[in-house]
């Protein structure tokens, strides 16, 4: 009976040369041979060694690195984006905890999104793998050993801003005392706070200065709503971080290549329904990003909230998306299709505005003479200007809060010194 192959020889000593090691120099020692048993008929050492499965690859493969990290991701921007694409790069599998509603509103106020349009944005980028639905907001000793033992996370992410509980204490302290918290860099010139003072200071710009406006935004000054403007400019897209949200890979040979195209601002669970249900009619998703002033002259002020580059960054975050057109037209011409290889033209059922400026032709003429364009269904009836609406109203909620709040103390001081006085 001749023996079919040596390969499980280097396997061992290629997968486990330690091992291997260990048991052939265990064995000259033995001096396992037909000699040393006086010639007993044995099976050959190969044939023990192989049939054992000592040497399996699976067994000797390294471990996955699990991560964790968590947020509230409301109003999600391309910050959020990168710190789970920075949180990705320290493991192998992502997984995001996102925080409940209720203890958003216990730690930091009411929620713009609700926890399903969250959860949504969160599973639609390209680097989550797993998501955890209600995440408490403060890494309790229970939550984190049910990280290590239900989960297998190896390690807890948070990024370099720090972040602290109600009573002053660190959010991840425990995380950091058990030796399992990593830190990423956090990613400057965006932030949810930063993107509210945007749409807030651009209502106060669009209103007139009326009844509402005074309401809106109460004791904020021209100084502030200019300081929030300005920081709308300190974004300054690189390559780099271009190259590093790209999936750096061209449509094939033969690919179905699928063109939607928008604003995409303040970018939202709707678009990212309507990406996924474009990315199904192909096997490539191009998306075009309109320019500043295309989405100006359509929607008018305050839009858009967030400029192309960073709007580009979240479309180029979702997992769907296989690349952008930075600045794309407003109007699909016979050039793009060639240029492209665009195979299907789709278009959603919800948009800010479908009217067309005066003297304006259809954008989507060109496609429809062809027979490749389609109006996709929108699975959610969300847009942009609803989001800025929310954060409107829970602005005035905050302010109306906060003034009868001031009354109430007002009064209790007024009538403590009149019965002082009494």
């Amino acid at each position: 009976m001749e023996y079919e192959s040596n390969n499980w020889i280097w396997d061992g000593v290629y997968y486990c040369p330690r091992l291997f090691g260990g048991l052939m120099l265990t064995a000259a020692l033995l001096g396992l041979s037909t000699t040393y048993f006086g010639g007993i008929g044995l099976f050959p050492l190969s044939y023990v060694w192989s049939d054992s499965g000592i040497f399996h690859k699976k067994k000797c493969e390294k471990k996955r690195i699990r991560v964790y990290m968590d947020g509230c991701f409301d109003l999600m921007h391309y910050g959020h984006a990168n710190a789970l694409r920075q949180a990705k790069a320290l493991g192998d599998e992502l997984v995001v905890g996102v925080v409940s509603d209720e203890e958003i509103i216990a730690n930091k106020g009411p929620p713009v999104l609700p926890m399903e349009e969250r959860l949504a944005l969160v599973s639609g980028l390209k680097w989550v793998d797993q998501v955890i639905a209600n995440a408490p907001y403060a890494i309790t000793e229970q939550f984190m050993n049910s990280l290590f033992n239900e989960h297998k996370i190896d390690y807890i992410i948070h990024g370099d801003d720090p972040c602290l509980l109600p009573d002053g204490s660190d959010a991840y302290a425990l995380a950091k005392k058990a030796g399992r918290y990593k830190q990423i860099k956090r990613t400057e010139g965006v932030s949810s706070t930063d993107i509210v003072g945007r749409i807030l200071c651009s209502v106060k710009d669009t209103d007139g200065g009326g009844d509402h406006t005074s309401t809106l935004l109460n004791g904020d000054s021209g100084e502030r709503c200019h300081s929030q403007r300005a920081q709308i400019s300190q974004f300054l897209p690189t390559s780099q971080r271009i190259v590093q949200f790209s999936n750096g890979k061209g449509p094939g040979p033969n690919a179905r290549v699928v063109y939607i195209d928008g604003a995409f601002d303040l970018f939202h669970a709707g678009h990212v329904e309507i990406l996924k249900k474009a990315r199904q009619l192909g096997d490539f998703l191009l998306v075009g990003i309109h320019t500043d002033h295309i989405v100006r002259e359509h929607r008018g002020m305050p839009y858009p909230v967030m400029h192309v580059h960073e709007r580009s960054l979240s479309v180029l975050a979702c997992r769907y998306v296989d690349e952008v057109i930075i600045g794309a037209p407003w109007e699909v011409t016979k050039d793009m299709i060639t240029t492209f290889n665009i195979s299907i033209v789709v278009h959603g059922t919800v948009a800010e505005s479908n009217s067309l400026l005066p003297g304006e032709t259809d954008p989507y003429a060109f496609p429809k003479s062809m027979g490749i364009f389609r109006l996709l269904e929108s699975p959610k009836s969300l847009t942009t200007s609803s989001v800025s609406q929310r954060i409107v109203a829970n602005h005035e909620a905050y302010v109306k809060r906060n003034v009868k709040k001031a009354q109430s103390e007002m009064k209790y001081y007024e009538e403590k010194t009149y019965v002082a006085g009494e």
